[in-house]
């Protein structure tokens, strides 16, 4: 439960972003954004270093993850439909290494390929917290569902289904910032200020489902296929590797008194 608090704060301010439309007023103009995104990335990583959840291999893990998220988009910077490879590292790294490590693979996956691509606007801050939900999720459901050992089809199946309701999550998300400033108005379909959370729910449900739904699904069906496709060897690979980045504390019962302190030991696969 501890452990899931400095990321339920960070995914707090990042609702905040989001819901402005549906709480009667729109996102003032001078929101500092970038300013709270890159706060709440940087925060958290090192609450994660402070609590050593994070050492120096965890970290040079999360930096190749990035680069490798960044040549993957890149490559396919338009994604196919929806869909886009990005997403395959952050649902197998945080379904592996839990909610937090799965939130900055995604964030920093985002911020990383968004400026090595001159693709930096107002729209990355809420794609680094979109894409960084999607680690979030995973993380979730590995807690559930991982039960230790080498990963099996239930962990690829189970990792398949979040990847097919990320897609439309993600999207969804995304649709917002595109929703209140292009369709400003629409009777209709559009958002105005003062309107009423009810209504603002009407009108985005109907533009998404006429805009958005057929471009998500590509995203949806895309994070299924890969998962199934490259799960299975990827997901045992960060396994091992997430043994040999933990250890876990023993007590050699025949050597120590009682009361006399523990003696760490490199036993693998113990940690959080």
């Amino acid at each position: 439960m501890k452990r899931a608090l400095p990321v339920g704060a960070v995914s707090l301010v990042g609702l905040l972003l989001f819901l402005w439309p549906f709480l009667g007023s729109g996102l003032p103009a001078n929101t500092p954004a970038w300013t709270l995104a890159l706060a709440c990335v940087a925060g958290l990583f090192l609450v994660e270093a402070g609590t050593r959840q994070l050492d120096s291999r965890a970290v040079a893990l999360l930096a190749a993850i990035a680069a490798i998220d960044t040549a993957l988009r890149l490559a396919v910077i338009e994604g196919i439909g929806g869909f886009s490879p990005i997403f395959f590292l952050v649902l197998c790294s945080g379904y592996v290494f839990g909610t937090s490590f799965g939130f900055l693979a995604g964030a920093l996956s985002m911020l990383v390929s968004a400026m090595a691509g001159g693709g930096v606007g107002p729209w990355v801050p809420y794609q680094i917290f979109a894409v960084g939900w999607v680690g979030v999720a995973a993380g979730l459901a590995g807690h559930w569902s991982r039960r230790g050992g080498v990963p099996g089809w239930r962990d690829v199946i189970a990792l398949a289904g979040v990847g097919a309701v990320m897609g439309f999550v993600v999207g969804a998300l995304l649709d917002i910032t595109d929703w209140v400033p292009v369709y400003r108005g629409n009777p209709s379909l559009g958002w105005s200020p003062g309107m009423s959370p009810a209504t603002s729910l009407l009108h985005f449900g109907r533009f998404y489902l006429l805009t958005s739904l057929a471009y998500d699904t590509f995203r949806a069906v895309g994070n299924v296929l890969m998962v199934l496709a490259l799960g299975l060897p990827v997901l045992g690979a960060l396994s091992r590797l997430r043994s040999r980045l933990t250890f876990e504390v023993i007590r050699l019962e025949g050597d120590l008194q009682p009361g006399a302190p523990a003696v760490p030991g490199a036993a693998g696969g113990g940690g959080a």
